[in-house]
């Protein structure tokens, strides 16, 4: 499978008493994987420094001028020793470089039969030494499954594909824009959360009112050239035939002012107030439109919960398809790993069969449910599943995480809006964590199996506290 385009810097580790071939073999090796991956490598050629590889202190020097030259397109440092290596050329270069990206350190094997002067690596050694001076400098790394693999491993090549994922989560998460449209609920304290701590960790937050949305919203007339367009474009995307004609511009214009606000803003992603301002005073659901967007990768989450769509954000990062915000909402019977996951429709259509375009029911009981057309209905077929959740923790000051994968299932449920249901090994366990821990019963899920990935970014990369739920064993 081909990976999104990502560019990595790559270090050739060499120590000048080993023989040169193995650099040269090296190069050729990653050149050729590189190039079936889809990734582009940036390197020293092998006339700025002897065969490109770095040993000295000045070949650290030339190896950082080139990645800082390059900074902006830099997304990882990936680290290859065809033998032991130079520890310090290989520190030295990413401290000058001071790129502050994901770095991953590989050493070649030994064959049994060659360990002699003409073939002889030693990389199963260098690389203890090369992360030794790596921790001693306080620069995280990541590290293969295997302590030295061929780059013609398969094991080498998943190692490598979930490496760019780890540089997606990190690169995305630093810098992350999230808008928050309106305030949260006033029943919901549990989607509270700190913009100071997120800033802390590059992560911005950029407000705005509701009545500002609402009163753009009501400018456009209903034959608009932007509404209709956006007309047809719900009509596109799901079944509308039981959608009243006037609700139907009333979606549209919100659709079009939220698009507007996020296109301004540069945002990744929203969390917006869903419930029941936008009822009263506009006139229908907005969950039609966070769909959308969440469809089109830029997620959106209900109820103004901003790590909440923070996480979806992660998780897309990790994945590279949608998520979706959920409750851990019912049991199922007396399956104890197995639950209901439920919300009232704003879930990205590829989580849904054959989406219709309805009422939300349970907000209708109090707001009238002729206000809430633009929820979702549908069931979400089996699939893999990551789940989790981000959160600030105020007290002390810090982000906080737990992740785990499980799987949905087609089992029989009869409800409305969106749902699932989700089979998560050990769940009580995992809902004595989450209540223990005092996380919020909205949660995360994605269509994927990359808890591993998150929780490498997340930990290693980030320096958030993460609880793996029922972490398989290397």
């Amino acid at each position: 499978m081909k990976s999104p385009s990502q560019t990595f810097g790559v270090i050739f580790g060499n120590r000048d008493f080993f023989p040169d071939k193995l650099v040269t073999e090296a190069r050729s090796d990653i050149i050729k994987l590189f190039e079936e991956l889809g990734f582009e490598a940036v390197m020293l050629s092998e006339e700025e420094t002897k065969l490109g590889g770095v040993e000295t202190h000045a070949d650290a020097r030339k190896c950082a001028e080139l990645f800082k030259s390059r900074r902006e397109d830099i997304d990882g440092i990936f680290v290859c020793l065809p033998n032991f290596g130079d520890e310090k050329g290989v520190a030295d270069t990413c401290k000058l470089a001071g790129l502050n990206v994901p770095i991953l350190v590989q050493g070649y094997p030994d064959d049994l039969d060659r360990l002699d002067v003409i073939r002889r690596r030693d990389a199963f050694c260098g690389k203890i030494s090369v992360c030794n001076n790596l921790r001693q400098a306080g620069i995280p790394y990541s590290l293969t499954r295997k302590h030295v693999v061929h780059p013609s491993d398969e094991s080498f090549k998943q190692d490598l594909m979930k490496f760019a994922s780890v540089c997606r989560v990190v690169g995305g998460i630093r810098g992350c824009r999230i808008g928050a449209v309106g305030a949260r609920p006033g029943a919901f304290n549990t989607v509270r959360y700190s913009e100071k701590i997120l800033e802390r960790n590059g992560i911005s937050v950029t407000t705005v009112d509701l009545s500002e949305i609402l009163g753009d919203a009501k400018k456009f007339a209903a034959d608009d050239d932007k509404v209709l367009a956006k007309t047809a474009e719900i009509k596109a995307y799901a079944n509308a035939s039981m959608v009243p004609a006037e609700k139907m511009t009333q979606m549209a214009r919100l659709g079009v002012v939220l698009d507007e606000f996020v296109e301004q803003n540069a945002l990744d992603a929203t969390a917006v107030q869903c419930w029941t301002s936008v009822q009263a005073n506009h006139g229908c659901n907005v969950c039609t439109s966070m769909s959308m967007m969440s469809e089109d990768l830029s997620p959106s989450a209900c109820e103004v919960d901003v790590t909440g769509v923070l996480t979806m954000y992660a998780m897309q990062l990790a994945s590279g398809t949608p998520s979706a915000l959920v409750d851990w909402n019912n049991n199922y019977g007396s399956e104890d790993d197995k639950c209901v996951l439920f919300h009232c429709g704003n879930w990205a259509k590829s989580f849904l069969k054959e989406p219709k375009i309805a009422t939300a029911p349970i907000l209708g009981t109090t707001i009238g449910e002729e206000n809430t057309y633009g929820a979702l209905d549908g069931r979400s077929p089996a699939s893999s599943l990551t789940y989790g959740r981000i959160t600030t923790d105020d007290t002390n000051g810090t982000i906080r995480a737990y992740i785990g994968e499980g799987k949905l299932t087609d089992d029989t449920l009869k409800t409305f809006g969106n749902r699932a249901v989700a089979e998560v090994p050990k769940l009580q366990k995992l809902m004595r964590h989450v209540c223990r821990e005092g996380f919020e019963h909205h949660v995360v899920m994605n269509a994927s199996h990359t808890a591993d990935i998150l929780k490498e970014s997340f930990e290693v990369y980030l320096g958030w506290e993460t609880y793996f739920h029922e972490e398989p064993s290397e």
